[in-house]
């Protein structure tokens, strides 16, 4: 199945929560109103436990922009890795190149960070790369591009003394670094580990 291009509020509204960092009053005010007008909430039933589980992986997905092939991939490499699922499951995600991007503030959603990996505006340790999925390792340096650095955008989000850059990340002006790996602690995330894992051990 190709990426969802639909309308973000619908999904965020179907989960319930803002996933897609959208910065909209309207769409705080409807969150808590299923896709489907006035007959949303009359349809909404009790979830089954397979339900709360697939719903939970669905909201991963949405928030990372992961298909279902890629998350499917990623949770079974957590089985070849010693160490706690939930904290590793955090730990890969959190690396994706498009997501550092969108944590060092270079980008103002995970989608346009992805969008700028995939037109080739990011470097790391000065060698461009556009792949997404990329795991950065630990000390790598990621930065943008001359051309990228000039950017409009880019030098607003710069100018956002309020950023706060999450602790396994150190920047320096538009230079970034990977100084530790993430844990469960180091973020929010609005959807359940536990039952992600328990999607994937069936």
């Amino acid at each position: 199945m190709a990426r969802y291009t639909g309308p973000k509020h619908k999904i965020a509204r179907k989960e319930g929560v803002n996933i897609f960092e959208k910065e909209s009053a309207s769409l705080q005010r409807r969150l808590n109103v299923p896709p489907g007008g006035v007959h949303g909430r009359k349809m909404k039933r009790r979830l089954s436990e397979y339900g709360q589980q697939l719903r939970e992986k669905q909201k991963a997905k949405a928030i990372y922009g992961l298909l279902e092939k890629q998350f499917g991939n990623l949770v079974k490499m957590l089985t070849r890795k010693k160490g706690e699922t939930g904290e590793l499951l955090i730990s890969l995600l959190e690396t994706r190149l498009d997501n550092i991007i969108f944590r060092l503030g270079f980008a103002k959603t995970r989608a346009q960070a992805r969008q700028m990996v995939g037109h080739g505006q990011v470097l790391v340790n000065n060698k461009k790369l556009n792949i997404p999925s990329y795991q950065v390792r630990l000390d790598d340096v990621v930065s943008l591009t001359p051309k990228a650095q000039k950017n409009v955008q880019v030098l607003s989000l710069m100018e956002d003394k309020d950023k706060v850059i999450i602790p396994f990340l150190k920047r320096q002006g538009l230079l970034g670094k990977l100084t530790r790996m993430p844990k469960k602690d180091d973020v929010q995330v609005p959807f359940d580990l536990q039952l992600i894992i328990e999607y994937y051990s069936r």
